[in-house]
């Protein structure tokens, strides 16, 4: 499949560029073939001339002056429409190529959503027929649950994830204004995931009792995002360290851990939808490209500005500020 979109971007650059090198041979020929004519006329204008006419010099210097002024045209006529069609060449390939871009995104989101659709199923689905069917000691049973518990939740991650980004970019969600613990808040996520993934290192140092106003439902979702991306990328012999203060009349909250990292060139790009770091086809790292997008996306929505910066020795540090 991605063999024949190549061929298909291939052959559809092909015919754009030919036809970008004949309109600009056209208007080449068009000028060359203008100019020409500019001196024929100038010449048989000249010839007319009669060497013994008292004003032959006037005469003469005003089909030269017009020769000129018609050579000047055709150059800025010329120069002008060149330019106005490379500018507008560039524009729609520049569009073509972001809408292009933008559709094979889509293609390797749907192909991951059913991935990640299938799976916890699958699994949940197995989970409860082996409990059902055979009657397994305590230690077996409780681990099967567990696992069954976690991937129930990450389905419910992904279809939140997906009902919010689309409620959001349709103008249906009504965002909520509250006062809130926001200390609470991150606590309560750092402690869910905490229990859900007992495995990995996890560190927190939440400062207590900070208040700001925002959107309950959107902000767990923007934390929740932003650790589970960390427990994503990050090996699971490597903590996780989630940090809120207040710094001046700034709330700030970081998210690091200390995975492989981003690269500069690819820094900016994390927050767009479906964008997704490496190829699709040899990745092995769970996620359908919503997730930093919506923390984005909520951080915005509250005013709140994120980024991304690099930890010491490697890995990542998201932090998003909010203004109190």
């Amino acid at each position: 499949m991605e063999a024949a979109a190549k061929k298909r971007l291939y052959f559809i650059s092909t015919i754009y560029w030919f036809l970008l090198l004949y309109i600009i041979a056209a208007m080449v020929f068009w000028f060359i073939a203008l100019e020409t004519q500019n001196r024929q006329m100038n010449n048989y204008k000249l010839q007319e001339l009669k060497l013994d006419d008292p004003r032959y010099q006037a005469h003469y210097d005003l089909i030269n002056d017009e020769r000129r002024r018609k050579s000047a045209q055709y150059m800025w006529e010329g120069a002008t429409s060149l330019v106005l069609t490379l500018v507008g060449a560039f524009l729609v390939y520049r569009l073509f190529r972001r809408q292009w871009n933008f559709q094979q995104q889509q293609q390797n989101f749907m192909m991951t959503v059913t991935h990640e659709l299938k799976t916890p199923i699958a699994v949940a689905n197995l989970n409860l027929e082996t409990l059902l069917k055979h009657s397994l000691e305590e230690p077996k049973r409780q681990k099967l649950l567990n696992m069954t518990l976690t991937e129930v939740n990450r389905l419910n991650t992904l279809v939140n994830n997906i009902l919010v980004s689309t409620q959001l970019e349709g103008g249906r969600y009504r965002k909520s204004d509250e006062e809130l613990d926001f200390s609470d808040l991150v606590k309560g996520s750092f402690s869910d995931f905490s229990h859900r993934f007992p495995d990995r290192i996890w560190q927190s140092a939440i400062d207590p009792e900070i208040d700001i106003k925002g959107d309950p439902l959107l902000l767990q979702i923007l934390v929740n995002n932003l650790l589970e991306n960390a427990m994503k990328y990050s090996p699971k012999d490597k903590p996780i360290l989630c940090k809120l203060h207040e710094k001046g009349r700034q709330v700030v909250l970081e998210i690091i851990d200390q995975g492989p990292g981003i690269p500069d060139a690819e820094k900016n790009r994390v927050f767009e939808k479906f964008y997704r770091i490496g190829n699709e086809n040899t990745r092995t790292a769970k996620g359908t490209g919503l997730g930093l997008y919506l923390c984005h996306k909520i951080a915005k929505d509250h005013k709140a500005h994120i980024r991304l910066t690099d930890n010491t020795p490697s890995g990542c540090n998201f932090s998003v500020s909010f203004t109190k």
